[in-house]
């Protein structure tokens, strides 16, 4: 897989959970994706600060982009 393959399939991955961050006041944006295998994202708005990004971060996001590119380990955010 190509790295646009990739950053397409991470964008579509991220495109499915963005609504359910803006319905809250937040938002989600690719920084980068390094390896193949490490998606750096960054979490924007009403997600910044809140006490439960990690855990959207993880069970939201993380499982929501690697359903859609297994090769995918781990996903972090970087702080503004």
């Amino acid at each position: 897989m190509t790295i646009e393959e990739l950053t397409s399939n991470v964008e579509k991955a991220l495109d499915e959970i963005r609504p359910f961050l803006q319905s809250d006041g937040g938002d989600i944006r690719l920084v980068g994706i390094e390896n193949g295998t490490l998606v750096k994202v960054q979490l924007e708005g009403a997600c910044v600060g809140c006490s439960v990004n990690q855990m959207t971060l993880k069970t939201g996001v993380e499982m929501t982009i690697k359903k859609h590119v297994p090769q995918i380990e781990k996903v972090i955010n970087i702080e503004a």
